[in-house]
């Protein structure tokens, strides 16, 4: 199945949660929080402003990005959960 976002939304692979402590211990799986981070898959068009131009989208299909911790909304995709967000409720896009 392929998911195709409309207007500002975009969904995003969310990075894996640590599964060890910067000292080395493991972290049990119900105890381990999930990144607030992940990598675009894709993109909608953007939106439209009032005047009927339309707005941008500020990242692409492949940007790292940071988004808000519940501004998403979890989908299934092909058996592999995504986030589905606003272009508004992500808060940066960085290079590794």
């Amino acid at each position: 199945m392929a998911l195709a976002p409309l207007s500002d939304r975009i969904l995003i692979r969310q990075d894996e949660a640590e599964e060890t402590t910067a000292g080395g211990l493991y972290i049990a799986s119900d105890s381990q929080e999930k990144p607030q981070s992940g990598v675009v898959v894709a993109v909608g068009p953007g939106k439209y402003d009032k005047n009927g131009n339309i707005i941008p989208m500020p990242v692409e299909v492949g940007d790292h990005v940071v988004f808000a911790k519940y501004g998403a909304t979890e989908v299934e995709v092909d058996g592999e959960t995504l986030m589905l967000m606003r272009a508004e409720d992500m808060y940066a896009k960085y290079t590794d």
